[in-house]
C-alpha cells in the first residue's frame, strides 16, 4: 500500500516540478533520454514504482534532486 502512495507522491512532485520549469512531457523525456511512455506512465502514477536509474535520469533533466522527486 506504501508504494502505492509513493508512487502518486512521485507522479504528484514530478507534474508540479516540469510544469513549474514550463517544460512539456515530450521535452523532458529527450532531456532525460527517456521514451515518452516513460514519462508518461510515471507522471501519471500508472507505473508507481520506477527504477532508480529512471528517476534519476528525470531528476538530472529537470536539474533537480532524486529526492526532490520522491519527498
Amino acid at each position: 500500500m506504501s508504494n502505492n502512495n509513493q508512487g502518486s507522491k512521485i507522479a504528484k512532485n514530478l507534474k508540479k516540478i516540469r510544469q513549474d520549469k514550463g517544460i512539456s512531457q515530450d521535452r523532458l523525456s529527450k532531456l532525460a533520454d527517456l521514451s515518452l511512455n516513460t514519462v508518461v506512465t510515471v507522471e501519471s502514477g500508472v507505473n508507481p514504482n520506477p527504477t532508480i536509474e529512471t528517476l534519476t535520469k528525470i531528476a538530472k533533466a529537470l536539474e533537480v534532486g532524486v529526492d526532490d522527486l520522491i519527498k
